[in-house]
């Protein structure tokens, strides 16, 4: 009996094991012969993944091809927290490595443990994200992205401007140009293994449409040599800040825009907000003397006035109830050159009344002052050119010579540009122009000619003998203004503005510089603004191969010829 009851229990758990057996290896045949596509598919499922292409930002280059702001590819550190334990040793190295905190990073991890992604680290270099993957942490990945680099730094920040993390556009052409230079990402089917890496491309979806390249009028040399020029001027005198802008005279191009302060925008860690702004063109000030020559050219083209014209200005001021024009001190009786040459505010006062507020104001409008230059730069300022229904004496006195109205920098070059190129006013441009620009003639050749004469002899004889730039003729107005503070006028701060043109029979190039609030004793713009221009000029000129007009002994003359009367 006990034999038989032996026997039965081992013929059972046989049998059992018998049919175990024989459902696994059914089980088996059913999956890898009759219903493979079942496994296929749940392998397919934990291996292939659709990625992202990112797209390539478009470069943007200087005038001559030069890279102004390039994307470079870098590894992005990210994490998928549902397969990661935060107690994971190992998780203290990676913090350090990625120089992050790891107590926030294991509470990140805890926080979003349903999740299946976070970064850790962005855009690193790729050694770094080899040293990060070599841990052998599960749940650590990296992926390929770009990051937008700035080769010229903060010599070209405030035309150029910056990118976000994501390469969207956050200031400066950078940001004007967004859709333009932006691609379009594309998707991928790749097999990955079970670290998350890429092992194979399998199709494409839809390719990355990378972005479009921008070239730019900018010239790298002369932006560097005016950046240079512009920087030391503002650390010698110790001043608030600056602007300078240089204009082709003959396609209104912008060949350099640069500013103080500055900011590097590879490392913004230390980015000040007031420095963002691309001061030429976002900020206005009252233009003072630069603006007398563009009234002189209302006053000979009305035909009341021609350059044998005298002009009074004795006893050296004028008054208008409780306002007084003055000038630095009598002159007596002036030639309508001598006016511009020393500056006269008497005589340029006077001359406006004879004119007319409205006849200065178009002039003015005429040459492109308040109103947009076109360029397409984010946060430009228009400017203020008062049209009252009624002028009062002392608003056209001051108008004359550039109060009571407001310009940018690039504004002002543009006006300067039309009295350069013989009265046509072209539009301006940030980009590099293949054919010439269509213009529109706005003063006669002849009226320029005679205005570029007097502004000739500012340099040679009047307020701006600093400007001389060497072995090149040049022309060109200084300018001292009031800066504008909460309370109004600041009596003790001043911008120091010199505009002008070189060479002066045949201009080449137009160049505004403007210094706020130097602070070493010299303020006037023939003291402060003039020797840069001279200097910037100088070197511009023959960087672009244009034939010193001037012999040794000439230049050497004019650099040594006094300087009484720097003023303006």
């Amino acid at each position: 009996m006990a034999a038989r009851l032996e026997a039965w229990r081992f013929g059972s758990v046989l049998g059992i094991f018998l049919l175990i057996v024989g459902v696994l290896g059914w089980r088996l045949v059913d999956l890898q012969v009759i219903d493979n596509e079942f496994l296929r598919r749940q392998g397919d499922v934990r291996t292939i993944r659709v990625e992202t292409i990112d797209a390539h930002r478009g470069v943007i280059t200087d005038r001559y091809g030069e890279p102004l702001a390039v994307s470079t590819p870098v590894q992005t550190i990210w994490a998928n927290p549902s397969e990661m334990d935060p107690a994971e040793p190992r998780l203290a190295n990676l913090a350090r490595l990625l120089d992050i905190s790891e107590a926030s990073l294991r509470e990140r991890l805890k926080e979003y443990s349903g999740r299946e992604f976070i970064f850790l680290r962005r855009k690193v270099q790729p050694e770094l994200a080899r040293q990060a993957l070599a841990l052998d942490i599960e749940g650590v990945y990296s992926r390929q992205e770009y990051r937008r680099y700035y080769p010229a730094g903060e010599v070209t920040a405030h035309v150029v401007g910056f990118t976000n993390i994501d390469e969207r556009g956050q200031e400066g052409i950078e940001l004007a140009y967004n859709e333009w230079l932006s691609g379009e990402s594309g998707l991928k089917r790749v097999l990955k293994d079970n670290r998350g890496r890429i092992i194979k491309d399998l199709t494409l979806i839809r390719d990355a449409s990378p972005g479009r390249d921008l070239a730019l009028s900018i010239d790298l040399r002369l932006q560097y040599l005016a950046y240079r020029e512009l920087k030391a001027v503002v650390a010698a005198h110790n001043a608030r800040g600056g602007t300078l802008v240089m204009l082709d005279v003959d396609t209104g191009e912008v060949l350099a825009m640069v500013n103080q302060g500055s900011y590097n925008p590879n490392d913004r860690s230390q980015l000040a907000a007031e420095n963002l702004r691309n001061k030429a063109i976002t900020d206005l000030f009252e233009p003072g003397s630069t603006m007398k020559p563009i009234t002189m050219a209302a006053a000979l083209e009305s035909g009341q006035y021609s350059v044998n014209s005298t002009i009074d200005t004795n006893p050296g001021y004028r008054s208008f109830g409780r306002f007084t024009i003055r000038d630095h001190r009598n002159y007596g009786v002036l030639d309508v050159t001598d006016i511009i040459v020393k500056s006269s505010n008497v005589g340029i006062s006077k001359i406006a009344t004879d004119l007319g507020g409205d006849v200065i104001r178009d002039m003015y409008d005429r040459l492109g002052i308040g109103q947009p230059t076109g360029i397409g730069f984010p946060g430009e300022a228009v400017g203020v050119l008062p049209a009252p229904p009624k002028w009062r004496p002392v608003e056209e006195a001051t108008l004359a010579y550039g109060y009571g109205m407001s310009v940018n920098a690039l504004q002002l070059a543009q006006a300067y540009m039309v009295i350069a190129n013989g009265g046509v006013r072209y539009p301006l441009s940030l980009m590099k122009r293949e054919e010439q620009p269509q213009g529109r003639r706005v003063l006669s050749e002849q009226i320029t000619y005679k205005i570029r004469n007097m502004l000739r002899q500012v340099i040679t004889r009047g307020t701006g003998t600093r400007a001389q730039p060497g072995f090149y003729s040049a022309g060109g107005k200084t300018g001292t203004v009031h800066l504008v503070g909460d309370q109004g006028y600041e009596d003790s701060q001043y911008k120091a503005i010199f505009a002008g043109m070189a060479p002066i029979d045949d201009p080449r190039l137009v160049t505004v510089v403007a210094v706020d609030a130097p602070q070493s004793g010299e303020y006037y713009g023939g003291e402060v603004a003039a020797p840069v221009f001279a200097r910037v000029m100088s070197d511009a000129l023959r960087l672009l191969n244009v034939k010193p007009e001037l012999e040794v002994g000439d230049a050497k003359a004019k650099a040594a010829s006094p300087t009484t009367g720097a003023r303006g």
